[in-house]
């Protein structure tokens, strides 16, 4: 190497050098591996792909661009957390908003937290930072925990211990996904709580499910009501809650659920106002009632 060489490499300092030689650590044993994995770098947005074991499926534009306000404003202050998957590339564990909201606002690199993790751990450490968040709806939260059960293969006793949540804490969550689906997805857009989810659980009925959660959203019914009208039904002293929905809102729902082949569910106010809600399965299933809208443009 000639001086002029050396004086360029010794120029560009430690910082420099790493970002050559990090892109070869594939293991801790690796040179250099202890400057990078456990360790907080910056890196190029470009260098990091979504995790696709991400249990979060709904980000919120408007939280989105409040983030990346802030973001704009004081920086990241909380790194995101990568793991290593090859030369030059990382795949996101946490931190998918502020990876988003940095990209929002044009930044070309974030600081993140490196570390080695196979595919299960990746799943898991996303799934336990997804339940710590204060911002997630019920069902979120008892996805996050059916995965921890099923695909990671924790009892309800080490998943309490591990995300430092109650056995029954957890048990109240896992018994929200009995609830029919169209209450689950009121559930997740904020238009019933948590309370009056676990107050239907005991109607096995699904119509009267849907009755009951009718009556909900339009205002009519607090979580103690719900409780006494769900009580009276299984002890046989009330009777069953049926709705009274106008001829072209029964139409309605038969149309809808015939054009897109889903258990449609239609609220309606007394005002005019009302709710369409539309279930889907899969993310196969939302492409294949997005292409049914599009094709009508």
């Amino acid at each position: 190497m000639s001086k002029t060489n050396k004086k360029q490499a010794l120029g560009r300092g430690l910082s420099a050098l790493l970002q050559d030689s990090k892109n070869d650590i594939k293991s801790a044993s690796d040179k250099n591996a202890d400057q990078v994995i456990g360790n907080i770098i910056d890196l190029e947005l470009n260098q990091i792909e979504v995790n696709p074991f991400q249990p979060r499926t709904q980000f919120s534009d408007g939280a989105l661009k409040q983030l990346a306000s802030s973001i704009k404003e004081l920086g990241i202050i909380q790194p995101i957390t990568v793991r290593k998957i090859n030369s030059n590339q990382y795949q996101l564990v946490s931190g998918e908003r502020r990876f988003r909201a940095a990209k929002l606002i044009g930044l070309s690199s974030v600081p993140a937290f490196v570390r080695l993790a196979n595919d299960q751990e990746s799943l898991e450490m996303a799934l336990v930072e997804n339940i710590q968040r204060q911002d997630l709806d019920p069902i979120e939260i008892a996805l996050s925990y059916k995965r921890l059960i099923e695909e990671i293969k924790l009892t309800q006793e080490a998943l309490s211990d591990r995300v430092g949540k109650k056995r029954s804490t957890i048990t109240n969550y896992l018994r929200l996904l009995k609830l029919d689906p169209i209450i689950q997805t009121g559930m997740r857009d904020g238009f019933l709580s948590m309370g009056h989810g676990r107050a239907l659980l005991p109607l096995e009925e699904k119509d009267d499910q849907i009755a009951i959660y009718e009556r909900i959203i339009s205002g009519e019914l607090s979580v103690r009501k719900t409780e006494a009208i769900v009580k009276g039904i299984k002890e046989g002293t009330s009777k069953k809650v049926t709705t009274h929905k106008p001829l072209f809102i029964q139409e309605g729902i038969e149309d809808f659920g015939n054009y897109f082949n889903s258990k449609v569910s239609i609220s309606y106010k007394q005002d005019g106002k009302g709710i369409i809600q539309i279930p889907f399965d899969s993310q196969q299933d939302f492409s294949r009632m997005k292409k049914l809208l599009n094709r009508e443009k």
